[in-house]
């Protein structure tokens, strides 16, 4: 199949530092090409993707993420750089709502954000000529009014991610510096586990700065160690290091990169039964499922005693990017009448 692929513009793909939908982006393009498939990408000119992309593009635009103002002419451009493929993926929202998509070519689109009342409907519309894509199946059933195609995890390729033994010493916060990630909660779980913290975070958004500045840095003391925005080398390293990844998500996550990323690395994962998290953690294998400050800080301290070859080991099976490929591939075979490859 030739497969055309659409990438957010407000990130490069893959990703130079914070990125989920792009990071999948960019291991579904290679997971496809590797299986035989022909891939064209279209993302900002900034990528640097090995699968083939198209000219055409302006930089990636973060400043302006979210904003329709600049998804729209990066989404114009992508379907008319996709005219000859067998079929879309859209990874963006208004994507598959554009009136001049290419006649006869199938798009699929995934899910990428949680199902509030507002995006149940948009995704109603989409769903009467788009396949949609739910990344969990805490997502699907958040939205029982929405035809969904597939529930197909996220995956990353494990041999792209160093293995660690986490003797770093720390417990590691790895996220975006806002209320609903946790961070919070991270930092008592861990005064409460008498374990140091590392807390890697983006924070580039006003938003995100007055939060920080008003919620977490008084609350930083000599057990709490910010380090900022890590880049994609230093993310592996600090995942590495650490004895455990603390997650205590305040939201109900659609799915949570971070934690498969953690996992792959070694280093267990200590995080709230909310969105997508029991679907990911091996409750006592791969770290814990666990609620409030004492729980949380237990889990931290037996986390230490967990096999971390287990952890690879559940990346490898079920959260690969070789199986998320596989997966899409066979619905791409389905929508096309079963064409062959």
């Amino acid at each position: 199949m030739r497969i055309g692929l659409i990438a957010p513009p407000w990130v490069p793909v893959p990703p130079t530092a914070y990125g989920g939908t792009e990071a999948v982006v960019d291991a579904l393009a290679t997971g496809l090409e590797a299986a035989g498939h022909s891939v064209l990408l279209a993302a900002s000119s900034d990528s640097t993707s090995r699968v083939e992309r198209p000219g055409g593009f302006a930089p990636a635009v973060r400043s302006g993420m979210g904003q329709s103002i600049s998804e729209l002419p990066h989404v114009i451009r992508a379907y008319e750089a996709l005219a000859g493929v067998d079929l879309i993926h859209d990874h963006t929202l208004s994507g598959p709502l554009y009136r001049h998509r290419p006649p006869g070519i199938p798009v699929v689109s995934t899910m990428h954000t949680v199902m509030t009342p507002e995006l149940r409907s948009v995704y109603r519309m989409m769903a009467r000529d788009t396949a949609l894509v739910a990344i969990s199946r805490n997502q699907a059933a958040a939205a029982p009014d929405v035809p969904i195609a597939r529930v197909i995890h996220h995956g990353v390729d494990p041999a792209a991610i160093p293995f660690g033994e986490g003797r770093g010493g720390y417990a590691l916060f790895l996220g975006r510096m806002d209320p609903t990630k946790g961070v919070v909660e991270a930092v008592m779980a861990a005064r409460a586990a008498g374990i140091r913290l590392k807390i890697a975070a983006k924070m580039s958004a006003r938003a995100e700065v007055d939060y920080y500045r008003e919620a977490v840095e008084p609350l930083l003391g000599g057990n709490e160690e910010f380090l900022g925005e890590p880049d994609a080398a230093g993310k592996l390293e600090l995942l590495g290091g650490a004895l455990a990844l603390i997650n205590p998500l305040q939201w109900d996550e659609p799915f949570g990169m971070v934690m498969i990323e953690s996992l792959a690395a070694g280093t267990p994962v200590v995080a709230i039964p909310r969105g997508a998290a029991p679907e990911i953690i091996d409750d006592g294998v791969t770290g814990f499922l666990r609620n409030g400050t004492e729980e949380l800080g237990e889990a931290l301290r037996a986390a230490a005693g967990l096999d971390r070859h287990r952890c690879r080991t559940a990346v490898e099976h079920s959260f690969s990017a070789e199986l998320m490929a596989r997966r899409h591939a066979a619905l791409y075979a389905e929508l096309l009448g079963g064409r062959p490859s």
